[in-house]
């Protein structure tokens, strides 16, 4: 059994699973709320509450296998609540395989499932230093709806700057929320790097330097890695 419930003034929707899933459950009840919710909403967060017990029927898997190939790009966040141990398997699994953040939540905690989705994973801020030096700092995880707006500001920064320096500053710097969130992350990187003329990197970590190494050859600009050196980095990227 399925059921399902929008929240009110939210693009959450609230499933929940019960007993023997059956196809029927997702022809007449969760594709109709979860096509009816995406006319509402660009994108949708879902709360899965999964009862211990829950048992699929064959037709169930081949329509779960169905609707995932048609509506996973209109998920921007899922939070899966309870279920038995191999649930919470199965959602560290396909996380990274998702083109949306997953989080699974034991029992009780759905308080914390609803926070979860409702807040915002990441942010980037971007600070004009002067000069045509843009100081882009990436915080905490990144979801693919951050780089929206994001990308918006730096073409308003290009607009007043025709070349650029960029420091990238990744000290608070946790990841990417989802496959989608990287091809985001590398679109923005795409369309703008030919702009750059010179790219100082600061973190903390050693994988960073070796990114830096890598971006170098491929991005055909001036890049250097700065070790917790914001100050170092500035002062290059206006030598």
């Amino acid at each position: 059994m399925i059921t399902t419930t929008q929240l009110a003034d939210t693009n959450i929707l609230d499933i929940t699973l019960s007993g023997i899933i059956s196809r029927e459950d997702y022809e007449t009840v969760l594709i109709p709320a979860i096509d009816h919710a995406l006319e509402e909403h660009d994108g949708i967060r879902a709360l899965v509450r999964i009862d211990d017990g829950v048992d699929y029927t064959m037709g169930a898997l081949s329509e779960d296998t169905r609707m995932g190939l048609k509506h996973w790009r209109g998920f921007e966040r899922l939070a899966i609540l309870g279920g038995a141990g191999w649930v919470s398997k199965m959602a560290t699994a396909v996380s990274i395989m998702m083109p949306c953040p997953v989080m699974h939540f034991q029992p009780g905690e759905g308080d914390d499932a609803l926070r979860w989705l409702q807040e915002s994973l990441g942010s980037i801020h971007q600070i004009d230093l002067g000069g045509g030096v843009l100081h882009v700092k990436l915080l905490g995880k990144l979801d693919p709806s951050i780089y929206a707006a994001e990308t918006e500001q730096l073409d308003a920064f290009i607009r007043d700057n025709e070349r650029m320096r960029v420091l990238l500053d990744l000290r608070e710097f946790d990841g990417w929320q989802g496959l989608a969130a990287v091809a985001e992350h590398l679109k923005l990187i795409r369309d703008h790097h030919a702009r750059i003329d010179k790219l100082a990197i600061v973190g903390q970590q050693g994988w960073e330097k070796m990114a830096a190494r890598i971006g170098r050859s491929i991005l055909g600009a001036s890049l250097e890695y700065f070790r917790d050196d914001p100050e170092g980095a500035e002062a290059w990227l206006r030598s």
